[in-house]
């Protein structure tokens, strides 16, 4: 038989089923492999949840009852049991332009262990009265002499030199230290100072990571302080004893005087994201139980980014003004309008993805824009976590969608073990501070006299659950001013439950606040100095966690003030003077000479002012009935003068 030949299929039918083809394997491709949505751990939209129905009192969502979290692990109970379940390489150090070198968790261990038998040796007794001072920067012969102590049952006493040298010798003498730890001969130079002063009888030994010269061990020997090599002290022989309770007593310094709190061993373990004495270090034992390595930076924080790029790390814990300090280069470097242009594009590209909560950085805008900034935090990160200070909204969401990774805000104080809220897991909101963690209740309280209540969902932040701190070293007055019968820490900052059941902090009740460097600011004590300022009669310090520097709001003296005037030549009425630049000028630098002869650092000085005409009063409703200042009332009614000062002097 013959079968007829069947048509072939034309050029043009050919073209489209290979482009339908096409189109089919791409679609298939991208549907395995597009960018899935990560799952919040919780819903959203209700992050915490009222205990027994009371909606100021909450606690995390993440628990399955109001029963809290104590322990991550069931297993660990001290701190050095976090440090144990770490495996491989754990502290890295590196020298300048050198890779990496690190220490394994097994040398660390047997450091540690060699260290304290030392220790033991060398006299001192695991007893809640041994406190053993570390006067040195982050390294990691810190970690080791802290694993040591928490391994043979002594207290750490870390000591900075933020707190000053009267602070410093108030610590030395209160916890009755007479062991240090130093990294550098000049740090000991500074304690030995105040030893032959007489300031501080109990120092009796002083420990260098480093070398010393003779003159100085002879010097320390003039005054009974014996000096040693880090090295004399690994002498092995001695068995830990049995846990002490005590953990860590940490100091921190305000403008009120120098508090101390003390951490429990079982303390350290107990929250969902384990913080305990200092930011940095809760961040890293934390980190141990999961078997992390742990990279040191070089010490100079112009390295900072060369240290980041030899390391390449996945989580980096880091305060908000160095957050701010790579935003501002970031921006700084761009200034072509059409590279801002692009930049500004990408990032709403980006944030759009973050909000159907896609996190990535493998994205076209990540190649084509980001990668370098990416580049220089090392190009590996995951996780951000930021705390100890507020970051602008602005700040934050631009770096999430720049570093293409998680960032977190967490809040807390020293007497809580730093953590008391943590922001959620597919959370990319901004303007709040997270909900509960999981070892924390967290209730607002009443403030009649700034008028916040509980009833409307805000008020001072309390918190109660294992992680609160023990107390206040030999200060049982402070100590139940911070904690009362119930338990419950009070830490003066005023907060607001959002709908979605996270915490916003909205005010500061106890009027002590940070500034973005981190210092602390008691602006009554400055306005009590600026008052001795001939032509003011009232003032008004403010300062912002999102700004470094403070400005201030003066009533001149009507009585003085124009004859203050015309004695520099310049002349008018009282009002007319007000708002003369020149004499604006001229009182800012009289106060700011008032200042500097009061002992003020500069960072307590005001930096510009607005003058006002009017007096506070009862009347108007800037001072109270016994004549305070209410300040949340005068930042609410000059917030346009503030918020003007600040732009003026931000350009």
């Amino acid at each position: 038989f013959l079968l007829p030949s069947l048509p072939r299929p034309s050029l043009s039918l050919s073209s489209s089923l290979l482009g339908l083809g096409a189109v089919a394997s791409l679609t298939a491709y991208w549907l395995a492999t597009r960018p899935r949505p990560m799952r919040p751990p919780c819903d959203l939209k209700a992050q915490s949840v009222a205990i027994r129905g009371d909606p100021v009192c909450r606690r995390s969502a993440l628990n399955k009852s109001d029963c809290l979290l104590y322990f991550y692990y069931d297993d660990i109970r001290t701190a050095f049991a976090m440090f144990q379940r770490g495996d491989g390489p754990c502290l890295g150090f590196r020298k300048p332009n050198q890779p990496y070198e690190w220490i394994s968790y097994n040398e660390v261990a047997e450091q540690a262990h060699v260290l304290g038998s030392g220790l033991l040796v060398k006299g001192c007794q695991p007893n809640p009265q041994q406190f053993v001072g570390i006067f040195a920067q982050n390294s990691p012969q810190w970690t080791i002499t802290e694993l040591a102590c928490y391994y043979y049952s002594m207290a750490v006493v870390p000591l900075y030199d933020t707190l000053g040298p009267e602070a410093m010798v108030h610590i030395l003498d209160l916890a009755e230290i007479s062991l240090v730890f130093c990294d550098r001969e000049d740090k000991a130079a500074s304690l030995l100072e105040n030893k032959e002063k007489g300031a501080t009888p109990t120092l009796s030994c002083l420990v260098l990571f480093k070398d010393f010269g003779r003159a100085f061990a002879e010097r320390a020997r003039k005054c009974d302080v014996e000096v040693l090599k880090l090295e004399q002290l690994m002498v092995s022989g001695k068995e830990p004893p049995q846990p002490q309770d005590l953990a860590v007593v940490c100091f921190t310094s305000g403008t009120t005087g120098t508090g101390s709190f003390e951490i429990r061993q079982e303390d350290v373990t107990i929250s969902y994201l384990p913080l305990a004495h200092m930011f940095e270090r809760m961040i890293q034992f934390s980190m141990f139980v999961h078997g992390a390595r742990v990279g040191f930076y070089q010490g100079d924080i112009s390295l900072l980014m060369d240290d980041m790029r030899a390391l390449k790390p996945t989580f980096f814990p880091v305060v908000p003004r160095l957050l701010n300090r790579i935003y501002d280069q970031i921006m700084a470097s761009v200034t072509s309008p059409f590279r801002r242009a692009v930049l500004h594009f990408a990032v709403r590209r980006k944030q759009a993805e973050l909000n159907s909560g896609i996190v990535r950085n493998n994205t076209l805008w990540d190649m084509l824009v980001f990668n370098k900034i990416q580049a220089k935090l090392g190009g590996n990160l995951r996780f951000v976590l930021t705390a100890s200070a507020p970051i602008s909204p602005t700040v934050l969401s631009f770096l999430r969608a720049t570093l293409g990774c998680l960032i977190f805000e967490g809040y807390g104080q020293t007497e809580c073990t730093a953590g008391c809220t943590f922001s959620m897991p597919g959370d990319f909101s901004t303007g709040h501070v997270g909900a509960p963690l999981p070892c924390a209740i967290v209730k607002v309280v009443d403030i009649p006299e700034m008028n916040y209540f509980a009833k409307n969902g805000e008020g001072e932040i309390c918190m109660r659950g294992p992680s609160v701190f023990g107390g206040y070293l030999k200060d049982p007055q402070s100590t139940a001013e911070a904690l009362d019968s119930d338990g419950w820490l009070h830490t003066g900052d005023v907060g607001q439950w959002l709908p979605n059941g996270t915490l916003r902090i909205v005010d500061r009740k106890k009027h002590i606040f940070k500034l973005s460097q981190g210092e602390y600011i008691a602006p009554e004590k400055i306005e009590n100095i600026y008052m001795r300022s001939v032509p003011v009669l009232q003032v008004f310090v403010h300062g912002d966690s999102l700004e470094s520097y403070l400005v201030g709001i003066v009533v001149p003296d009507p009585e003085v003030f124009v004859d203050w005037a015309k004695e520099r030549g310049i002349v008018g009425s009282y009002q007319e003077l007000c708002e003369n630049p020149d004499m604006k000028k001229a009182v800012l630098e009289d106060m700011r000479a008032v200042g500097k002869e009061a002992g003020l650092k500069s960072f307590e000085q005001v930096r510009d002012l607005h003058l006002h005409p009017e007096m506070f009063s009862v009347a108007n409703g800037l001072l109270t009935p016994t004549f305070k200042s209410r300040r949340a009332d005068i930042r609410r009614v000059f917030q346009p003068q503030i918020s003007k000062m600040y732009k003026k002097t931000a350009n």
